[in-house]
């Protein structure tokens, strides 16, 4: 197994543990899934939280996709590319209460056939409390 399928299998992965948990955490919403197809290779899986006991609605989404590289990325590498490869976990949950913040996260890997690589991503917390003083 190369190294993208390792981190695009620990990714997929890392979507079913978080979704499991927040089905729990929940106690009655479950996820949806939509599996989908990417034009250039590879695809991703959706998947829908929504109408819970906690959670208004979220979505967990994993991809992995290959394809062309294009010229705005060739641009600013340092190395000759023709192709890439990316894949990651995106998040984002909605919860019915506004002392509980809503969250916005990813990670992800990238990486090109001219030998660039690199992980990635980041996370929010948005309180949505209002606090009039």
């Amino acid at each position: 197994m190369s190294f993208r399928e390792e981190v695009a299998e620990a990714f997929q992965k890392i979507q079913t543990h978080i979704c499991d948990g927040l089905e729990i955490a929940d106690g009655n919403a479950k996820f949806t899934a939509d599996h989908w197809q990417h034009s250039g290779g590879g695809g991703g899986i959706s998947k829908v939280i929504s109408h819970g006991d906690v959670f208004e609605k979220g979505g967990v989404n994993f991809s992995a996709v290959q394809g062309p590289l294009p010229t705005f990325m060739k641009d600013r590498l340092n190395q000759p590319a023709t192709s890439f490869f990316a894949t990651g976990v995106s998040i984002v949950i909605h919860p019915f209460s506004p002392q509980v913040p809503i969250i916005h996260s990813n990670i992800r890997y990238f990486e090109t056939d001219g030998g660039d690589a690199w992980f990635g991503g980041g996370i929010d917390l948005t309180p949505i409390y209002v606090n009039p003083q």
